[in-house]
């Protein structure tokens, strides 16, 4: 070793002190996402999250965390596979996660097989609030077909029919909305009830086919309420089977004479 160096620096240091490598799924637990009732499924998948550490509270941090499930799988049908819906983490009780409404969408493959030639595209979107003080941002899109006994080869729509297209498009939907609460907007919304509102009332204008509510955004949601919330998971909101009432037959029941005990 060279004059002047310092040994304690040139130590390798003790021996096996390298750092344990530990599973980092070790430190996780699993929660079962519990959709409201507004879907015929409610177990709608798992998630998991890093156990309760220190002041790191596990069911604090679920809180505000959006799950995007498919309509096919919460309502059990195939034919609703393009509708994707977005649920939000309101609450958590035990090992269920209690979410609510936030949001729905649809898949691209099935906006893309919309899209096609000699015909033209209407859009638009209007912003809503429903009874119970929710805010929401609703996109409907449809397009042109062609009139009935029709020879020629498009079907494209004038400006002015676009726009009172638009016009009749805004109102149906700001009506729709803003007579009800969530419950009820999200119970028209999974049978397209609004877009087959506005496909009978654009015919005088101009013939529409595929239209559909494409995309619900939540732009602002009143104060949390527990009790709201339950009513909308209903009395089973811990997920356990609670059984049926089962009635007693009283003719079963026989009593010993003098004794005052059941045999």
């Amino acid at each position: 070793m060279a004059i002047g160096k310092n040994q304690k620096r040139m130590s390798k240091g003790k021996k096996g002190s390298k750092k344990k490598i530990i599973d980092p799924f070790l430190r996780k637990e699993w929660y079962d996402i519990r959709a409201p009732s507004m879907f015929r499924k409610r177990t709608a998948g798992k998630t998991l999250i890093t156990k309760t550490t220190g002041t790191k509270i596990a069911s604090e941090c679920m809180k505000g965390r959006v799950f995007e499930v498919s309509l096919a799988d919460l309502n059990n049908d195939e034919d609703q596979a393009h509708r994707k819906m977005k649920l939000v983490c309101e609450d958590v009780k035990g090992y269920h996660v209690l979410t609510n409404f936030h949001g729905m969408d649809m898949t691209r493959d099935k906006l893309c097989s919309l899209i096609k030639k000699w015909q033209t595209l209407i859009e638009t979107r209007v912003d809503v609030r429903t009874t119970d003080g929710y805010s929401l941002r609703m996109f409907c899109i449809g397009f042109t077909k062609k009139r009935p006994n029709q020879m020629r080869k498009t079907s494209y729509a004038q400006n002015a029919q676009c726009r009172a297209i638009r016009l009749k498009m805004e109102q149906i939907m700001s009506e729709e909305a803003s007579k009800c609460d969530l419950r009820e907007l999200v119970n028209k919304l999974i049978p397209d009830v609004i877009a087959r509102d506005i496909e009978a009332a654009t015919q005088s204008i101009y013939p529409l086919q595929n239209v559909f509510i494409r995309k619900v955004k939540m732009l602002k949601k009143p104060k949390f309420d527990l009790v709201k919330l339950m009513e909308l998971h209903g009395d089973t909101a811990d997920g356990e089977d609670v059984g049926a009432a089962v009635q007693r037959d009283e003719e079963m029941v026989e009593t010993m004479a003098g004794s005052g005990g059941r045999l």
